[in-house]
């Protein structure tokens, strides 16, 4: 019956929302009032919740409330207002505080000397996040908000992330994680003058199977083995005792720097970028013959059927006329064939990098519109926020677990045997 009762009371409680919003919006639109900026809806309905809030917090700091003769001979009391203008979601709202004569009143919600509502600050973040510049955010805000706001303070607010990012960088990582992908984009930073450098990516997947971004290194120009050498001895620094499987692109003297940091683990070329590193050789007219005769070699149930699908390839017209392809594939065979001997639970889930790949995407939209980074730091701070905002490692959403992961993860528990601590 309680529950009826609370359910009658929160249905209720939504159609009274519901028609204050309408009252508002109709009174809006009945006196060509705007939503945002001086005088609209939404700035004189922020004003109004802000004022109220920071007047209860008078009451509960003088421990009566307005008008209350309990406050004769208190000692202390309500002695005015001062303005003070805010910069909130909704733009700058100008705010009556509340003021005691004692002079001790310390609002939590509008803090002493604080300027700016943190969900002003996180919009800004959101906006750097998303490959805004400084000069495009101010606009931004300007446009949608009617505030103007300093180059200084967006500076300030984004560099606030800073520490974040060395704590992130720096946190303890599990001991061991079934699968980890490592892969490069890169980037236009200036270091006197403008140069592409590759930023350095892990995504691991946990026994969860739940992704986290590892983390982020920026590289000197060109990607190379000896600089992987040293992000994947960090990561077994900051704890990584074993990995099961990690996949990669086929850099030259990858694979030797991750069997020197994990002995253990298996390397696994990425089949993604074998695949497209043979169309890059060959005319796009000869792709749809192509892609077939590639997939008969990955798709193969051994190790010696492929082998066989290969040497098919090689006597075909195809194979005679890119033997740049054979050779890149039979180049990649001792990293390429671990693949063939995992279950098809396995094959699905290190089939390729696509998974750090999709990161990668959504990272490159956040750095394109930037043109080049002023530094690395500069780099890595967009970067960082454009993983904080897409990837939450401890979330349960479907959206961040592998696919397929608990029968992928029976068969690990068999394959790896007493490698994978299975709780």
């Amino acid at each position: 019956m309680a529950d009826k009762n609370e359910a009658a009371t929160s249905v209720a409680g939504d159609k009274t929302v519901d028609e204050v919003v309408e009252r508002l919006l109709d009174k809006a639109d009945a006196s060509g009032a705007a939503l945002l900026g001086e005088g609209g809806l939404l700035t004189e309905i922020t004003k109004a919740v802000l004022e109220r809030a920071l007047e209860a917090e008078m009451s509960e700091h003088l421990g009566y409330e307005r008008g209350d003769l309990a406050g004769h001979g208190s000692g202390n009391s309500r002695n005015g207002t001062s303005p003070k203008t805010v910069l909130t979601d909704a733009g700058a709202v100008t705010l009556a505080v509340p003021r005691d004569r004692n002079g001790d009143f310390e609002p939590r919600l509008v803090p002493k000397n604080a300027r700016r509502l943190a969900g002003f600050n996180d919009r800004i973040l959101s906006l750097y996040a998303r490959g805004m510049s400084v000069r495009d955010i101010r606009s931004h805000l300007a446009q949608i908000y009617g505030v103007e706001v300093s180059p200084d303070l967006i500076s300030k607010v984004t560099d606030a992330v800073i520490d974040e990012l060395v704590t992130w960088q720096n946190r303890p990582l599990d001991p061991v994680w079934p699968i980890i992908y490592i892969d490069a984009l890169w980037v236009k930073i200036r270091s006197g003058s403008v140069t592409s450098k590759p930023v350095y990516l892990a995504v691991g997947v946990d026994m969860d199977g739940r992704k986290d971004v590892l983390g982020l290194w920026v590289g000197a120009e060109g990607e190379g083995a000896s600089t992987w050498m040293a992000v994947l001895s960090e990561l077994r620094n900051r704890g990584i005792e074993d990995v099961c499987i990690v996949v990669c692109d086929g850099l030259k003297g990858l694979p030797d720097a991750v069997t020197a940091t994990w002995p253990k683990a298996t390397v696994q070329t990425c089949v993604i970028h074998l695949t497209r590193a043979s169309l890059r050789l060959s005319s796009s007219r000869d792709h749809p013959k192509l892609v077939p005769s590639l997939k008969a070699i990955h798709t193969a149930p051994t190790e010696a059927a492929a082998e066989q699908a290969l040497d098919a390839f090689e006597a075909s017209e195809l194979g005679q006329r890119y033997p740049a392809i054979v050779r890149t594939w039979r180049s990649a065979w001792p990293e390429f064939t671990p693949y063939l001997a995992f279950p098809p639970a396995i094959r699905t889930v290190v089939y390729s990098t696509n998974m750090v790949e999709s990161m990668n995407a959504r990272l490159r939209k956040a750095t394109r519109n930037r043109g080049h980074f002023p530094s690395e730091q500069a780099a890595l701070k967009v970067l960082y926020l454009a993983v904080r905002e897409q990837i939450n490692p401890k979330a349960r959403d479907a959206n961040h677990v592998a696919a397929h992961w608990k029968e992928a993860l029976n068969q690990f528990s068999l394959f790896f045997e007493d490698r994978l601590s299975i709780q």
